[in-house]
């Protein structure tokens, strides 16, 4: 723990953000780490509970009170460790998770939770600083070989943690760059990617081989690699967005979210993007409010966008949870992110109908207000308000309204992986193997859309599995 009445002595540190005015004009981060003295005072908060709830919200099972105890006492280097040995990436949790731990934590009951999110980010930009971050080259290599096939967060904390059981790991993406949705998915003001650069450094000297512009599936024959490696992992993601089959669906101007989002993540990495999608001078509506939504509202103020408006299709959350009800689990509340901050209208209970426009380019949306109310089963279902039809001027319009499952199908058929009711690859969380032999699945492409810490989670547990297949044992943390 912290110190004994710390919690009762100081109140919760929030990390210091550049002002909106300053911000908007760049693609930079603008949230500030914590200095010395500020960590340390927001880990004397962390209190003696007893039952650690924090590390159970936690997906990875971070230890979290031994951190906060660590960082309160200064000891760095220690809590450092301490971090790594649950997280393979706390630079990038530590920037882009919502902090479930923080909702578990026992201070939140009746107060403001330990800011267990800042201070990880904390603990993790002062080892980098400090050079304690180093390479962990394994000390026998076995003479396997896996080939891991995606390069997001659960792809590359299954390949370091077997590179560093002493395998031969290739990671193949089919993208130019390394690191999937943490590369063009999250825009570059959450978080830069040099710290995937980094990342990928420290890995390409323990062993991990980088394949980018690799199809598997497409022009890499999965098949063949079945008989190259000894075993391969699935990790691509779950990239197939959910669609919005209405009138005027096909008019220019009506994008998905993930074909807006990447490309300014790559004109911000140098690249010329041509036709991009923009932003500028337009009016803007984003269909969806969950994280991707709210990328887009936060890139499409940068691009200078004449109005944004995001629509939600379910009820407007309560401001504040009812701690007693909910309390340690994830609560529905509405929450209220830097991108919304920056300037954005937001409305709920809101259904599209169709798009119009002319000379094939979208003009307007028009909607409906809904209400959720409960059948007979007691199930929630939608229903149109009569008279509340409506029009709004969209001159762009983004679809962000989650993903439906894998989206490189050629893969998975050419492997001929058993799929679940979801589509998602078929495997079960205690050896993570698929229907074929030698072939395991981890995060999104198992388990669905869901959080890069659970990606990193499934990642490392998939990477155990795969180690005790091929060894017959295996000393990797579960």
């Amino acid at each position: 723990m912290g110190k004994i009445t710390g919690f009762l002595e100081f109140q919760r540190i929030a990390e210091v953000c550049d002002p909106v005015t300053a911000r908007l004009r760049h693609y930079r981060e603008f949230v500030h780490a914590l200095d010395d003295a500020a960590a340390s005072k927001q880990g004397a908060r962390c209190m003696d509970c007893g039952i650690p709830f924090c590390q159970s919200g936690c997906p990875v099972n971070n230890i979290i009170p031994d951190w906060n105890d660590l960082v309160y006492r200064q000891q760095w280097k220690d809590a450092l460790d301490v971090l790594h040995s649950t997280n393979n990436f706390p630079e990038f949790t530590g920037r882009v998770c919502p902090a479930p731990c923080e909702a578990a934590c026992t201070l939140n009951i009746n107060s403001d939770p330990v800011g267990i999110k800042s201070i990880e980010h904390f603990i993790i930009d002062k080892g980098w600083e400090e050079g304690w971050v180093v390479p962990q080259p394994a000390a026998h290599k076995t003479g396997r070989r896996v080939a891991v096939i995606g390069s997001g967060p659960a792809g590359l904390a299954c390949a370091q943690q077997l590179a560093r059981a002493g395998h031969d790991v290739v990671v193949f993406e089919k993208a130019d760059r390394i690191g999937g949705l943490l590369r063009y998915g999250i825009p570059d003001f959450k978080m830069e990617k040099h710290l995937i650069d980094r990342r990928m450094a420290q890995m390409s000297i323990e062993g991990v081989e980088f394949r980018p512009n690799s199809r598997v599936g497409g022009d890499v024959d999965a098949r063949a690699l079945l008989a190259e490696y000894d075993a391969i992992v699935l990790a691509g993601g779950a990239e197939k967005p959910r669609d919005l089959p209405v009138p005027g669906r096909e008019l220019d101007g009506v994008h998905f979210a993930m074909d807006f989002l990447p490309q300014q993540n790559r004109v911000v990495a140098g690249d010329a993007v041509d036709g991009q999608i923009t932003a500028t001078g337009k009016h803007v509506i984003v269909i969806g409010g969950g994280d991707t939504g709210s990328d887009c509202v936060g890139t499409s103020n940068r691009q200078g966008a004449a109005s944004v408006t995001q629509f939600e299709l379910l009820q407007q959350p309560p401001a504040a949870e009812n701690k007693p009800l909910v309390w340690p689990y994830w609560p529905i509340r509405l929450r209220t992110s830097s991108s919304h901050e920056e300037g954005c209208d937001r409305d709920w209970s809101v259904s599209t109908r169709r798009f119009e426009g002319s000379n094939g380019r979208v003009e307007r949306l028009v909607a409906v207000r809904v209400d959720w109310r409960r059948d007979g089963s007691g199930a929630m279902r939608m229903v149109e308000m009569p008279g509340t039809e409506f029009a709004m001027k969209a001159e762009l319009v983004l679809l962000a309204m989650g993903f439906t499952g894998p989206g490189d199908t050629g893969l998975l058929e050419q492997l001929g992986v058993e799929r679940d009711a979801r589509s998602n690859v078929k495997a079960d969380t205690d050896g993570y193997r698929t229907s074929v032999a030698n072939v395991f699945a981890a995060g999104d492409t198992r388990r669905g859309q869901s959080l890069v810490v659970w990606a990193i989670h499934e990642g490392r547990q998939c990477a155990r599995a795969v180690d005790a297949h091929l060894m017959g044992a295996s000393e990797l943390p579960r």
